[in-house]
């Protein structure tokens, strides 16, 4: 049947090399539509919960929100560790399943576990926050607005309208404002009238609690349809509140603008945002998953330089904590390495192999690079430094099969076959060998596939990259390449000369054969006739090599040490200090 494949491969020459151009046209789109990432975007399975009460103490936080909750969530399968801890006003939980379990299910019994523990919380707890952690959780560019001169009033207006903007962008999952304060209306109560008027301010607070509500009075039924009855008592401006009834008398009515005064505000701060020595709003930037981070940045800054001349002068724009460039980076860097890498490789394929052979063998390169990514691209991974690391490990080995059909089938044109027939002998010849070495290179990157952990899943990403390329390469070598072959296909030189090579060894006459061929053809001729002594003198540079590198005690790290692009400080303050 493989025969058969063959033939029918080569004997349909144009549908075969029409087949050849959607996958290299189906590659070329892939490569201008798939994701470009710094690092390969993996699901984390850990989830962080947030217990805010307000007032409370670190060791009532830990006692009253954290151990009920940790109680239930001990109960939920596949849970591998839950750590917590208490601080002022919060208590953290945090939740670290395995990392082969669906996110989606344990979302759902976290909740249903926090749901269980709720009763157990102080009834002034606020709605609990379970976020998700994920590798696009990190802002991809932050835009500052700075002013020194300006109130904070006017400077949270245009980060407001600047937010909306770029919130627009479809790319954009998130413009989160940092820095700014809610802003509130306070209240500031006169003692003096409160006495005056037998107002306690108990009654004030507690007659604005029951007043500022909608309430829904059912419905309405007429002849003309049915009409739903509410009952609204909502502040919507300062001025309701001003005139928000306290005490009615028999001729006067007392408000809340007898009594108390009325001012806009904002909220204590709980944090400073200061970029270069400058008070600073910023607006982090956060992508969606399967967005293009650097096409993202540019949409941001595009938006961000549109809305620059609405500013005032006083009110200076500029970006932070821009991954772009260092993404850019690193993919025009791998991808320059990997052009030079092919550069060398073509050099020396079409220096020993001649001009059309080392052509046909070349082109192998490019095709499997556009297959994998196509494979890469489908199954929805990003491009990565991981994708191109693994493309660059690929690299050496992708030619290797369609070196041997070639060279195969330049001996048989040599002999007088016809191209068709010399590159369909090469293929059935070398079929199952080129398969079996393709095979052993996969098996030897199978093992990282089962990886455990969330650094398995980060690491996922080579051995796959490597399989989608050196499947291309196989598919090329046994199919694409020979039909190519069979079309512009040329005996080479080299093959002339080779075959001078073989008949020369046939005849027993090495003496004959000169330079590197005739230096490589004593040695294998000498370890031939010395086998077993090879073998014994190998297995010893095995193990000395082993020894040699155990005894060095040069250690072992995950990843090596680089340059940070960014660095963090965290500075606490012991004892009570405010912000």
């Amino acid at each position: 049947m493989i025969h058969d494949m063959i033939d029918a491969a080569i004997g349909r020459r144009r549908t075969t090399l029409i087949l050849m151009l959607v996958i290299i046209v189906f590659g070329i789109l892939a490569r201008m539509s798939i994701p470009i990432e710094a690092n390969p975007k993996i699901d984390v399975p850990v989830f962080v919960i947030l217990l805010a009460h307000e007032g409370i103490s670190p060791e009532d936080a830990t006692r009253l929100l954290a151990i009920p909750l940790e109680t239930e969530i001990n109960a939920v399968e596949g849970v591998d560790e839950i750590s917590s801890f208490g601080s002022e006003g919060s208590a953290r939980v945090i939740v670290e399943f395995d990392v082969d379990y669906d996110l989606d299910d344990a979302m759902v019994d976290i909740r249903e576990a926090l749901d269980r523990a709720r009763p157990k919380f102080p009834s002034s707890t606020e709605e609990p926050i379970i976020l998700e952690q994920s590798t696009d959780d990190f802002s991809i560019v932050t835009v500052n607005l700075v002013g020194d001169t300006v109130s904070d009033r006017i400077l949270f207006r245009y980060a407001r309208e600047l937010r909306d903007a770029l919130e627009s962008i479809s790319s954009v999952l998130e413009a989160q404002i940092q820095g700014d304060r809610e802003e509130l209306l306070e209240i500031i109560l006169d003692p003096d009238k409160l006495d005056a008027y037998q107002l306690p301010a108990e009654q004030l607070i507690s007659s604005f609690n029951r007043n500022s509500r909608l309430i829904a009075a059912g419905s309405l039924n007429t002849s003309e349809g049915q009409f739903a009855i509410k009952i609204p008592s909502v502040i919507d401006n300062a001025q309701d509140l001003f005139d928000f009834p306290l005490k009615v008398g028999e001729e006067s009515v007392i408000t809340f603008a007898d009594v108390a005064t009325v001012r806009r505000t904002f909220k204590d701060r709980a944090s400073f945002a200061r970029v270069n020595g400058y008070r600073s709003v910023g607006i982090a930037i956060r992508k969606r998953s399967e967005a293009n981070l650097v096409e993202t940045v540019r949409e941001v800054r595009q938006v961000a330089e549109s809305f620059r001349p609405s500013l005032p002068k006083s009110i200076q724009m500029f970006y932070s904590q821009d991954q772009a460039p260092y993404a850019e980076q690193q993919v025009v860097e791998l991808q320059g390495n990997i052009v030079t890498a092919l550069a060398l490789i073509m050099v020396l394929v079409v220096g020993t192999m001649g001009l059309r052979s080392g052509v046909l063998v070349g082109l192998a390169i490019p095709f499997s690079f556009l297959f994998a990514l196509s494979l890469i691209w489908l199954m929805g991974y990003s491009y990565n430094f991981m994708v191109m690391f693994g493309m660059l490990l690929g690299l050496g080995m992708l030619i290797d099969g369609a070196i041997v059909v070639t060279e195969y089938a330049d001996r048989k044109l040599v002999d007088g076959y016809t191209k068709r027939e010399a590159y369909s002998m090469a293929v059935k010849r070398m079929f199952w060998p080129v398969t079996a070495s393709v095979a052993t290179t996969l098996l030897a990157f199978a093992p990282l596939l089962f990886w455990p952990g969330v650094s398995g899943k980060f690491m996922s990403y080579l051995p796959i990259t490597v399989f989608a390329v050196l499947s291309g390469s196989l598919l090329y070598a046994l199919i694409f390449g020979p039909t190519l072959g069979a079309a512009i296909g040329k005996p080479s030189s080299r093959a002339i000369d080779a075959q001078e090579t073989y008949r020369i060894m046939d005849t027993g006459d090495l003496f004959l054969l000169k330079g590197f061929t005739g230096f490589y053809v004593k040695i294998l001729k000498f370890t031939s006739k010395h086998a077993v002594m090879t073998i014994l003198v190998t297995v010893f540079i095995l193990i000395a090599t082993f020894y040699a590198y155990s005894k060095s005690n040069l250690g072992m790290i995950f990843f090596n040490q680089a340059d940070s692009m960014y660095a963090m400080s965290t500075v606490r303050a012991r004892g009570n200090f405010d912000i």
